[in-house]
């Protein structure tokens, strides 16, 4: 890999701790937004996106008992806290609890 200081490149801050975000701006007209926590959880850094989970499983039917702990794990608060670890924002508790009712 080439250290281009002009390149940009989109990855979890973890795994490139001495880069920054770089603040940027959904068009010309709107301000600039930073990848600071609180900014991408409003929704106003244009480049953040969830990162999904996929399971198989038969419409209908629950989850196998191995899979459903490993989700259950990730929605966990130490699940969260490897996530963080990684360099992502954790789900906000509302979200975990809206996708815990999806395995009950």
């Amino acid at each position: 890999m080439t250290e281009d200081k002009q390149g940009i490149a989109t990855a979890a801050s973890a795994t490139r701790p001495r880069r920054q975000g770089l603040a940027i701006a959904k068009d010309a007209t709107s301000p600039y937004a930073t990848t600071e926590p609180e900014q991408v959880y409003a929704g106003k850094y244009p480049l953040s996106r969830f990162l999904f989970v996929y399971v198989n499983r038969a419409p209908g039917k629950p989850l196998d008992p191995l899979t459903n702990e490993f989700v259950k794990f990730a929605l966990s608060h130490e699940g969260q806290e490897v996530v963080l670890k990684d360099g992502y924002l954790p789900l906000h508790a509302a979200t975990v609890e809206q996708e815990l009712a999806k395995l009950r």
